[in-house]
């Protein structure tokens, strides 16, 4: 890995310094799926000296954290019968039918290698009295196939992943904020970003660059990431450098959010684990009625998450909600000592603003929680632009209309393995575009200098101002219920919102207007992404709910692909779905379902 110093071209606006970093291959993004991908590299037989990572925050705070309930594999701790093409199936009908089968079988039949290799480095998982990986129920699946660590799933991934990546040596650069991805003729060429601590340019000059970005889902009002992550960085990367997007039309709203008015803005949309509702957690509308029985009687609190969120807007828009605009999440029918081992963050979190599970219900609604779109790969994670690589909430085509809750950590580890494995594999291939270092670097400067003229902007409207604006305008236009006319709403907003963002007040390079500034960027290309998706698309399935086309279309069994031209005009077009194995299509034909009232 090389560093060294460079100066812009004197034809820039001024000149400006930047660091150069060389090296193989460059993983942005430090969550489970970046760390996966860079642990697979080494373990493959790559030099960790050719590999960095990097990441927005300081290392290992990631929104892996947030995952809390468990990430699933056919284990079959619990339930002997369960396998991995169960698993595929139940993803694909909780996808609607609109997934990439091959994907998910891809996922679906690494994962309990993977999980029993998380256990062997030391995952704290939670353990059945036999010493097994424990399971636990998650909606719409139809056996207990979610690992789990307490509630603090992801938590203790990632601290995994970390400990091994440390064992291994590999390179980590935090507090780096990639801005742009370089290109030519078709191939990567590097990233260019800032240090958010110096406000320091840097140029990272790599064969390979793995995007491991997280989703957008903190575009919408209330949502269960932080501010200042999930803001689409990862598919409006990708988008800009050429590359295509999918299914952005689904956004998962999580049933159970927690609600501002009581808890406190601080809280508003974080998540109240799908494990309360996994262990027995019923929920109760404000006149004492449970009233899953109305919206799925078979499989109640643990029905799909976008039947269970759409029936929480439901009960509240029919006025059964409570004063805070939500429903009762009650798990006070379990013993405390119950509780506290198998939700111990929960319990812990709740305490602390004076309410006690084991005692009370809890204050829950939905809440924008989970991408199912994302960036075009193919079946090792390359984009349509050669050496370039997506993986995690940053890729399409796992989850199709709406994510399987435990998929969404699966799917980081399957594919960060997959895609680590691939790229080591092809190390030969990608080496080579040394020659494109005048081209790398002629694009750089441009982009420094843009970054340089944005730097301290006197302009007349404040970057986070516009971006809750454009939050509103999602979560209104492009929410849990939609239809065309709030959708051609929501389009007319964003050209405003994109009108104001060209005359931005910003800061410096360390301040947080001039993150927010770039955010912004990213968030237009996403949004409006999502909302022409959404108009496109004439029916309703999964987490996209028109109410003006309230039923599911047999003939949009397609998915709907993004991209934009040399001028950056945004293109529709829509691509066929693939057809499952047979393996699968036998699960599938077997039509398992949960037996919700073995937790009564």
């Amino acid at each position: 890995m090389d560093n060294s110093p460079r100066r812009a071209d004197a034809e820039s606006p001024q000149s400006l310094d930047y660091e150069t970093i060389e090296v193989e291959t460059l993983v942005v993004g430090a969550g489970a799926a970046g760390a996966r991908a860079a642990i697979e590299m080494v373990e493959s037989g790559v030099d960790p000296e050719d590999v960095l990572v990097i990441g927005k925050r300081g290392h290992g705070d990631a929104h892996t954290t947030w995952a809390r309930g468990g990430i699933n594999g056919a284990l079959g701790t619990r339930d002997p019968e369960d396998d991995w093409t169960i698993h595929a199936a139940d993803t694909l009908k909780e996808g609607h039918f609109v997934n990439d089968p091959g994907k998910v079988e891809a996922v679906a039949r690494a994962m309990p290698a993977l999980l029993r290799e998380l256990d062997d480095w030391g995952m704290a998982f939670s353990r059945t009295d036999d010493g097994d990986i424990d399971q636990r129920y998650f909606g719409a699946q139809s056996f207990r196939r979610t690992a789990f660590a307490g509630d603090h799933t992801g938590e203790s991934l990632l601290d995994t992943l970390v400990a091994r990546a440390r064992e291994l040596d590999i390179p980590y650069r935090e507090n780096v904020f990639v801005s742009k991805l370089l290109t030519g003729d078709g191939r990567i060429l590097g990233a260019a970003g800032y240090d958010t601590d110096t406000g320091e340019f840097v140029l990272f000059d790599a064969d390979v660059v793995i995007l491991a970005a997280g989703g957008y889902t903190s575009l919408y009002r209330r949502h269960s990431s932080r501010d200042d992550e999930n803001t689409g960085d990862g598919p409006a990367l990708a988008a800009l450098a050429g590359a295509t997007l999918q299914d952005m039309e689904f956004v998962q709203f999580h049933p159970t959010g927690m609600v501002g008015g009581r808890y406190g803005e601080e809280w508003d949309g974080r998540l109240v684990t799908e494990a309360v509702r996994g262990e027995g957690g019923r929920l109760f509308n404000a006149d004492g009625e449970r009233f899953m029985r109305r919206y799925a009687p078979d499989q109640m609190e643990l029905a799909a998450r976008d039947v269970v969120a759409r029936a929480i807007a439901s009960e509240v828009e029919a006025g059964r909600g409570t004063d805070d605009g939500g429903v009762y999440l009650d798990i006070s029918h379990r013993e405390r000592a119950f509780i506290e081992e198998r939700l111990p963050r929960m319990d812990e979190r709740f305490a602390d603003l004076g309410v006690d599970m084991a005692e009370e219900p809890v204050v829950v609604a939905p809440t924008a929680h989970y991408g199912m779109g994302g960036v075009v790969v193919d079946d090792s994670g390359q984009t349509d632009v050669e050496g370039l690589y997506a993986i995690g909430e940053t890729m399409a085509g796992v989850h199709g209309a709406n994510r399987l809750g435990g998929n969404s950590l699966a799917e980081t580890i399957a594919f960060g393995a997959i895609t680590g494995n691939a790229v080591a594999a092809r190390r030969g291939e990608t080496r080579g575009h040394r020659g494109d270092e005048g081209l790398l670097h002629s694009r750089a400067t441009q982009h420094f200098a843009d970054l340089a003229r944005l730097t301290d902007a006197d302009g007349s409207h404040d970057p986070e101002d516009l971006l809750d604006d454009l939050r509103d305008l999602l979560w209104d236009a492009a929410g849990i219920r939609r239809d065309g006319a709030g959708i051609e709403a929501g389009l007319d907003a964003l050209e405003r919102v994109a009108g104001r963002a060209s005359d931005l007040a910003v800061g410096d390079r360390t301040s947080d207007s001039f993150e927010f500034a770039l955010d912004l960027g990213f968030a237009l290309v996403v949004a409006e992404s999502i909302l022409r998706s959404a108009r496109e698309r004439t029916e309703s399935r999964g987490a996209h709910y028109r109410t003006d086309y309230p039923d599911r279309d047999a003939s949009w069994q397609q998915n709907i692909r993004v991209t934009h031209d040399s001028i950056g005009a945004m293109h529709l077009t829509t691509h066929a779905v693939g057809t499952p194995s047979p393996a699968v299509q036998r699960a599938l034909d077997a039509d398992y379902q949960l037996d919700y009232h073995q937790l009564e």
